[in-house]
């Protein structure tokens, strides 16, 4: 590319928004060569900046309305037309940006890059690829649907092992990465309805497949690339986010009790340094697996932090040409209706 990448973020979108969802785009405009564009209410988004011109770089685009959390994604996405999410969605498929990062209603977001961007030829639906930290190593687990399609064909799980391996390759620099099927026992003929027929599935058509895993495998060595459906997905990775906030407390109100607390500054301080890995705001955000154009879903609950390293896996995506690259990956696989 010969110029810089252009972010479209949804600044209303998330918990914090439009204040730490500007703040982050401010930041990662100076801290990673990128020009962003902040799609939203321009008055609100003018607030949370600091006073004084806007910085190179970085332009805004007024929009009149906003997806709430609460909204359902498919209508809201058909009606809001103007709202901040669709106009940056827009804005990608239009060429005017490169990559759209938001924060706010998952379903919409994904609704919106769907329904603007268009499908991969050949793609049934799209999967949410979620990069797990494995604690004790530099390396990454990739869930694949982290909660895009709940309720798919056996078939598209396929697909998105595919896909699944395409980006752990291309994005995490995995060599010939693994792939497994979560499942609630290692034995093939574990599972659903959805776990058994995918199961041959798999085993037929990728390589690499390595069979079941069990929730205990996730974030662990154990297969690069773990494939289930979104309803399940995204039950196990909230799982994950609260057992972690759960053991952090527990080990924090331990180390604060009164027979610790003079002597656990520096135990604390090492406990802070290797956990920060696994912190959501660090993980940079989830891709859009499937759609043609890149779409980083990032946590609702997102800082700045987490909106700059989300427009950083943004740039990354962009620069290694992921979408035409994921592309060739389903090229391998027979059509899906």
């Amino acid at each position: 590319m010969d110029r810089r990448p252009v972010v479209a973020i949804d600044a209303m979108g998330g918990d914090h928004a439009p204040e730490a969802i500007v703040l982050g785009g401010l930041r990662a405009c100076s801290e990673l060569d990128i020009d962003v564009v902040l799609f939203g209410d321009e008055a609100a988004i003018r607030a949370a900046m600091p006073d004084g011109p806007l910085p190179d770089g970085v332009t805004i685009t007024g929009t009149t309305q906003v997806i709430a959390m609460h909204d359902e994604p498919v209508s809201a996405v058909r009606s809001k037309r103007d709202s901040s999410m669709v106009r940056a969605a827009e804005a990608v498929r239009d060429g005017f940006a490169d990559a759209l990062v938001g924060a706010g209603n998952t379903g919409a977001t994904m609704a919106s890059a769907l329904l603007r961007f268009g499908r991969i030829p050949g793609v049934a639906r799209p999967a949410i690829a979620v990069p797990l930290p494995v604690p004790g190593s530099k390396r990454k687990q990739l869930l694949v649907d982290g909660g895009a399609t709940v309720d798919p064909e056996p078939a598209w799980l396929v697909q998105w092992a595919l896909l699944g391996q395409a980006y752990a390759t291309v994005r995490m620099g995995v060599v010939s990465p693994t792939v497994a099927l979560l499942s609630n026992g290692e034995e093939a003929g574990k599972g659903d309805a959805l776990r058994k027929a995918a199961f041959p599935l798999l085993e037929a058509a990728v390589e690499n497949f390595v069979g079941n895993v069990e929730g205990r495998d996730l974030s662990a060595e154990t297969a690069d690339v773990v494939v289930t459906d979104g309803f399940t997905g995204n039950v196990a990775l909230k799982t994950l986010e609260g057992a972690l906030m759960s053991m952090a407390g527990l080990v924090f109100g331990v180390l604060d009790a009164p027979d610790f607390a003079e002597h656990s500054m520096p135990i604390k301080l090492r406990i802070l340094e290797a956990a920060v890995d696994l912190l959501p705001d660090n993980t940079g955000g989830a891709l859009l697996l499937g759609v043609q154009g890149v779409c980083i879903i990032s946590h609702g609950s997102s800082s700045s932090d987490a909106i700059v390293n989300a427009c950083r896996v943004a740039r990354s995506c962009v620069e290694a040409d992921v979408v035409a690259k994921l592309a060739l990956a389903v090229d391998k696989s027979d059509p899906v209706v």
